[in-house]
């Protein structure tokens, strides 16, 4: 009975070990194609359950992860966040309320439009808003000064509202949120965009598709925010003789991050951390969080990254392939795969996956794109046709081909392991 045992485990491993060669051998005969010459590419593929590397190609070179960087920010907000946002620190004193800012994009937000600020601020004659806590610069570092009116560059701030940009639609007539800069807005026959240095917005009057504009967020611009929705009755203070203590929830924590996950949101990611940060101190410093998560729960990292901002909007992120599976399977061997799974865009079906790496008959990809001018790169869960899940992380960097012609090349590999592992 042993003898028959252990024979069916030689030969289990024998041929496992065998399809694992072939696949490494055809994904390098893929890679070593002259399309590949000109161009930084690395790949590295885990089987978690197996705990076996099944394929490492540069996977610790360093690479600019664009958008990648969010499954680092996703991991921190998991790690340091409770179920549901920290809206705000508040304290009160007979008719006059208190509120501390720590960084929540949700309030007003054109897609969550949370209102617990509003709500609690409405019980109170007088309203005093800390709101100056933060060291964060509005932009993070290395993002191109250019996009400064693009609807992926909002600026970061301690208190946003209204997800700090103007929303704008024209389906039957011209509807703005929020109506303050109604007399900001001029309609014209080019397409959208704001003046560089002031709130001075314009839109094309035949321009049918919904646009967020970046707003130029100052002191003056939150305390006029806040009065227009509660008339002569909010104040900024630069320091209270109350300790806001007392925190106020929003949302639930996950569907935060599934939001900023499957649509790239860069405005929420750059806001999680600073989220985050809160819960360390009442000084609201993304750098504090990234540090914090770095120094504890990501300290085992093989190559650690050179981690600038939330989003991936800056080209000075410097990530490794190993480091994206890492965190990856840290989130995997902690938490259950169908919660897991809801945060990351899926092949052919939803967020930035919807067009691409659809599955035969149903999805087989789960992962984060990041998309940079020159650079393309998507690292996630690949479940194979067999039932195992693989942990990767596909890098391409400064290459001159189209996206569309990477990413046939990395949909060929994903579809041979897909079918036979």
């Amino acid at each position: 009975m042993l003898k028959r045992v252990l024979v069916t485990l030689f030969v289990t491993v024998y041929f496992t070990s065998c399809k694992t060669v072939k696949l490494a051998k055809s994904i390098d005969q893929k890679i070593t194609t002259s399309f590949f010459d000109n161009q930084f590419t690395g790949i590295y593929i885990y089987d978690v359950t197996a705990d076996k590397i099944l394929y490492n190609y540069n996977a610790d070179k360093y690479f600019t992860p664009a958008s990648n960087t969010k499954i680092f920010t996703l991991f921190t907000g998991l790690e340091m966040l409770p179920d549901s946002i920290p809206a705000f620190k508040y304290a009160v004193n007979k008719d006059t309320l208190t509120i501390q800012a720590t960084g929540d994009p949700t309030f007003l937000h054109p897609f969550f439009k949370d209102s617990t600020a509003l709500k609690l601020a409405k019980k109170y004659k007088k309203v005093h808003l800390l709101a100056n806590n933060i060291s964060d610069k509005k932009y993070g570092p290395g993002w191109a000064w250019e996009d400064f009116d693009s609807y992926f560059s909002p600026e970061v701030s301690a208190f946003p509202m209204y997800g700090n940009v103007v929303a704008i639609q024209n389906e039957y007539s011209i509807k703005l949120t929020p109506t303050y800069f109604a007399d900001k807005l001029k309609i014209t026959d080019r397409s959208y965009g704001r003046k560089e240095l002031s709130n001075s917005f314009y839109f094309g009057k035949n321009r049918k598709r919904d646009t967020e504009i970046p707003m130029i967020i100052n002191d003056s611009l939150l305390l006029s925010l806040w009065n227009d929705i509660l008339p002569n009755k909010v104040g900024l203070i630069d320091k209270s003789p109350l300790k806001p203590a007392t925190i106020a929830y929003s949302i639930p924590k996950d569907s935060l991050f599934k939001r900023m996950m499957e649509v790239s949101d860069n405005f929420l990611a750059e806001q999680i951390l600073v989220l985050a940060s809160s819960t360390l101190s009442d000084t609201l410093s993304s750098a504090k969080a990234r540090n914090f998560i770095l120094e504890h729960q990501l300290q085992d990292l093989k190559q650690k990254p050179r981690w600038v901002d939330g989003s991936g909007l800056s080209r000075y992120n410097l990530f490794t392939p190993i480091s994206f599976v890492e965190v990856l399977t840290k989130m995997y061997q902690n938490m259950p795969e169908k919660r897991l799974f809801q945060f990351f865009p899926v092949g052919g079906k939803s967020g930035t996956l919807k067009n691409w790496f659809s599955g035969n008959p149903k999805p087989y990809i789960h992962a984060k794109s990041g998309t940079l001018g020159n650079n393309y790169n998507l690292s996630g869960y690949l479940i194979t046709n067999s039932g195992k899940i693989l942990i990767f992380s596909y890098m391409n960097n400064h290459y001159m081909h189209s996206n569309g012609e990477v990413k046939k090349r990395m949909q060929m590999i994903f579809e041979e392991l897909r079918d036979n592992y």
